[in-house]
């Protein structure tokens, strides 16, 4: 059963070339990387005792970004140290994560596949972000155990996406689509966002432990992102095996 939505796959391909434009439609999520950077290294170094100080802390560590986009995490990773791997739906996607890597000078794997076609080869992983994708796949139920299968034993999954509350889609859809236009319209769906129930069962029924689930609440005023006890918009979800 494959977790692509072609017409989800094709809306971001069209958008490829803007991923590393700040000013452009991926703008918020440039504005919200930093704590999602933070959230990472803070917890993958408790997990695996790494020292945060170090200037590659996360290095020795094989990381899998699933749904990379551009690259806007695995770049971040590959400079903690991570032998990083990002996979995604969208070829396009691919193509321009890996030119964008190969200028800045770093070396990371960048595959067109699945997350469901990876598990079938076997390859497991110590980290795997599962960071605002699944509220974009089709079967997500299906998708999640399958991006469960993919973490090590003794390894950490971090999921990230939007709750389905009527906060959510006064935010996110018609704040932040329609009236302030921080996003292209049609980005998001509201029906495919999930409530952390949601994300939580398959996860758990796969064989993984919940550590925490957290907000990630946006400060207009600030533009500054911070986590917090609010999940009715977006929330953080730390799993570990």
């Amino acid at each position: 059963m494959s977790s692509i939505n072609p017409k989800e796959v094709e809306k971001f391909a069209a958008m490829a070339q803007t991923w590393w434009d700040e000013s452009g439609p991926f703008k918020p999520l440039h504005r919200f990387n930093p704590l999602r950077i933070d959230y990472i290294k803070r917890h993958a170094c408790a997990h695996f005792n790494r020292n945060r100080e170090d200037s590659q802390p996360l290095k020795g560590l094989n990381i899998l970004d699933i749904g990379c986009g551009g690259g806007l995490l695995c770049e971040p990773m590959a400079r903690l140290g991570a032998t990083v791997t990002g996979i995604d739906a969208s070829e396009k996607n691919i193509h321009i994560a890996a030119l964008h890597a190969e200028q800045s000078g770093l070396n990371i794997t960048y595959r067109h596949i699945t997350a469901e076609a990876l598990l079938a080869t076997g390859e497991r992983f110590d980290l795997v972000l599962n960071m605002e994708v699944v509220e974009h796949v089709a079967q997500p139920e299906q998708f999640l155990k399958d991006s469960a299968g993919l973490v090590k034993e003794g390894g950490m999954m971090v999921v990230a996406t939007l709750n389905r509350t009527a906060k959510s889609y006064l935010l996110a859809i018609i704040g932040a689509e329609y009236l302030l236009r921080w996003l292209p319209r049609g980005t998001h769906d509201w029906q495919k966002f999930l409530k952390p129930s949601e994300v939580i069962f398959p996860l758990e029924a796969a064989g993984l432990k919940l550590q925490e689930l957290t907000g990630a609440i946006f400060n207009p005023i600030t533009q500054q992102w911070r986590t917090g006890k609010d999940v009715s918009v977006n929330y953080m979800v730390r799993f570990t095996r």
